[in-house]
């Protein structure tokens, strides 16, 4: 990873060094720094944004892609869209029991529920943990953005799981006004038929950035 590394200690230096850069060149300087990579997605409304911003700096990024098995039509049309015009190397990793079991054994539980925790962790979690046993990525790409989640605004455009995989969002200080323009600019999609069982809310956190 060369001479120059990002740690713990010296992270808010570069946070503030990388403040006003634009995503792209976020990318290109953390790539440096980079040996197994990789970009995590739902394919949500504004995926595309960081699905071409990586795209255009490294096009055989490994793309991570945890399909919980109940995303609408919408949704999978968007992701094949995309993967096709960008040629993207996506992988997917799908809960071990099939959505037809699920819906029969658990349903889709609700905020508060019992079985809400059992049912994030079969159909997000574990996937999720799954790809990243696989791949053991160094540096992980994410599409979080502040204010998305109070979680979130405790984060940063780099920051470290628990497990020191550092995570980058290079459109974290972007507003929906700032991602749109982003999407318009590079004619992007926007898909927003879009439905997360684990979240239900917009506000809420999906589970993955929480455990990691």
């Amino acid at each position: 990873m060369g001479k120059l590394k990002i740690t713990s200690k010296n992270l808010h230096l570069f946070n503030q060094n990388l403040r006003y850069e634009d995503p792209i060149t976020i990318i290109k300087f953390v790539l440096q720094f980079a040996q197994t990579p990789v970009l995590t997605t739902s394919f949500g409304a504004h995926a595309a944004a960081i699905i071409h911003a990586t795209n255009r700096v490294k096009k055989d990024l490994p793309v991570l892609w945890c399909d919980t098995g109940y995303n609408t039509e919408a949704t999978y049309k968007h992701a094949q869209s995309l993967t096709e015009r960008f040629n993207l190397n996506v992988e997917i990793f799908a809960p071990r029991f099939t959505t037809a079991y699920l819906n029969e054994s658990l349903g889709v539980p609700e905020i508060g529920n019992p079985r809400h925790k059992k049912f994030t962790e079969i159909v997000k979690l574990e996937p999720f943990a799954r790809a990243m046993e696989k791949y053991r990525p160094d540096i992980w790409f994410t599409t979080i953005r502040k204010n998305q989640t109070a979680y979130r605004n405790t984060l940063d455009i780099l920051s470290f799981t628990n497990e020191g995989v550092l995570r980058v969002s290079p459109f974290y200080h972007f507003t929906d006004e700032d991602i749109l323009k982003y999407l318009l600019d590079h004619d992007l999609p926007v898909e927003y038929d879009y439905f997360d069982p684990v979240k239900a809310m917009s506000h809420r956190e999906c589970g993955i950035q929480f455990t990691n």
